[in-house]
């Protein structure tokens, strides 16, 4: 049954659609065939009424006399002629008779009743009116000024017809009658005769389609099976049907693809294994330069601690001169308490990097902890001259290593009492709940960080004002360590350059309340 799925769908899809053309057309015969039937016989009707109008209008229509010219002879042959041509084409009964009811033309063996029938009509029309008038057994389809299209049934009821019947300007009435009971009869012919044709059909054609359809089946099904191997990395199976359609064409397609996939498949594996060699350098490379931070920080230990001993013992009274040495001597501890906060951060940042400084994930109420630090760091902010907002809920909690995220908080309120500027200096600190995250952001007034500085201030020892970071003491690794605290939880940070100032975020992960 799986190898014969598309025969089988092909089939179906063939008697399915000759069964639906089939219905198609009976429906067609039993709602529309007639009404179609009725339209074209009422064209008919009103055709031969405009050529007796035309006749009447001509003079056709007069009564033969002694006194008729050749010319009125000629004409009223030729009318006749004409009139007897459209009755035989569309199969009509007619009467035209002068205002007495007299027959001038006819075709029609049963004369008598078709002019009764014309004349109950006129008396009809004259007693009710055009808006009035009502025929026993008649429907009107149309009607006009001067003339009437009916639906009726005949004489003793013996069959329906399409009657048109009026009056012309001068005075001639008419009466033009055709059958419509064939029509009924002829809708059901044609519908056992389809149904006959359509069951036969169908099995001629589900027998062909089946034979033919293997035609079709089996170059897809041997296409199926090659893309099965090409899925198992076989790339020695090929296509080798000689077929010229679109079956053909997709072959030489999957044949393409098969040679294209195995050229690329072996580009990766070599560039796969040209990346591993790199790792392995980059890693080698990594590691040597975190080995050198940590003799670097480890050799400067000796002559930091060197350098505070002697300017403590300097500044308690070895020199001669007091108020130079102790201008010297304030250099000399600057310098050194820089270094040390270098050091420090260097070797933290370092610990950060070889995963040595672990990460103690609990939950904690951020917004208590960012109050604290704002209370803490009250000092450091007034001496910058900046005005301090703080938008945060009384509580929301987060999962995080406390402790390293009150150093993120700190290393972003330091930078911004450091590049806080303007006339209206301001520092604002938003705890928000944004969902499934907490962001925590600190904006301060000021000029905007360079937008080729912006992707580069989180390296280690990059500074955007090197004269500003040498004034404060900064030692350019504060960024760096809050790269390497909130990337080591697992989160987000960045930068952006708003409107008056900078703002710096960093998210952590929402404890959801029960």
């Amino acid at each position: 049954m799986k190898h014969g799925s598309i025969r089988t769908q092909i089939t179906l899809t063939n008697l399915i659609l000759l069964t639906a053309t089939i219905l198609v057309c009976v429906l067609a015969n039993l709602f529309f065939l007639e009404r179609y039937y009725v339209s074209n016989k009422m064209d008919n009707l009103l055709q031969v009424r405009a050529l007796v109008l035309e006749g009447a209008a001509n003079g056709a229509l007069m009564k033969m006399g002694e006194d008729s010219t050749q010319e009125e002879l000629a004409t009223q042959e030729d009318f006749v002629d004409e009139l007897e041509q459209m009755c035989q084409q569309y199969n009509l009964t007619a009467l035209i008779v002068d205002d007495t009811y007299n027959p001038l033309v006819y075709s029609t063996m049963d004369m008598e009743n078709v002019r009764n029938r014309l004349y109950r009509y006129i008396l009809a029309y004259r007693i009710m009116g055009n808006s009035g008038i009502e025929i026993s057994g008649a429907e009107i389809l149309e009607q006009g000024e001067d003339y009437f299209i009916i639906d009726t049934v005949g004489e003793k009821n013996t069959s329906r017809q399409i009657e048109i019947w009026g009056w012309t300007a001068s005075g001639y009435m008419y009466l033009f009658a055709v059958s419509r009971e064939s029509i009924s009869e002829s809708a059901e012919l044609s519908n056992r005769f389809l149904i006959g044709i359509g069951i036969s059909a169908g099995l001629i054609a589900a027998i062909i389609g089946w034979i033919t359809s293997s035609r079709i089946s089996k170059p897809i099904l041997k296409l199926a099976d090659i893309s099965e191997r090409i899925t198992h990395l076989d790339f020695e199976a090929k296509y080798t049907g000689k077929d010229k359609n679109e079956i053909g064409v997709l072959g030489q397609n999957m044949n393409a693809l098969s040679e294209s996939l195995e050229e690329t498949i072996s580009q990766l594996k070599t560039a796969n294994n040209e990346l591993k060699r790199d790792l392995e350098q980059k890693t080698a490379i990594d590691e040597q330069r975190q080995e050198l931070l940590s003799n670097v920080s480890h050799e400067l230990k000796t002559p930091i601690a060197l350098i505070q001993g002697y300017a403590e013992g300097l500044k308690d009274g070895i020199a001669d001169d007091p108020e130079t040495l102790n201008e010297y001597l304030d250099v000399i501890l600057d310098e050194s308490e820089r270094m040390s906060r270098m050091v420090k951060s260097l070797m933290s940042l370092n610990e950060l990097e070889e995963g040595r400084d672990s990460f103690t994930m609990e939950r904690f109420d951020i917004a208590e902890l960012v109050r604290n630090y704002l209370s803490s760091a009250e000092i450091l902010i007034e001496d910058s001259g900046a005005a301090l907002t703080l938008n945060c809920p009384q509580s929301l909690y987060a999962w995080g290593d406390e402790f390293k995220v009150e150093e993120v908080v700190m290393n972003y309120v330091s930078n911004a009492t450091h590049y806080v500027c303007g006339d209206d200096k301001r520092i604002e600190v938003n705890v928000e709940d944004t969902g499934k995250q907490v962001r925590i952001s600190v904006y301060n007034s000021g000029s905007h960080i360079p937008e080729e500085s912006l992707s580069r201030i989180w390296e280690k020892f990059y500074k955007v004002d090197k004269a500003r970071t040498r004034t404060y003491g900064g030692s350019g690794v504060g960024l760096s360590i809050v790269k390497a605290i909130v990337e080591g939880m697992g989160q987000q940070y960045g930068v952006d350059n708003v409107e008056d100032g900078v703002r710096f975020w960093f998210t952590l992960e929402k404890v959801e309340q029960v």
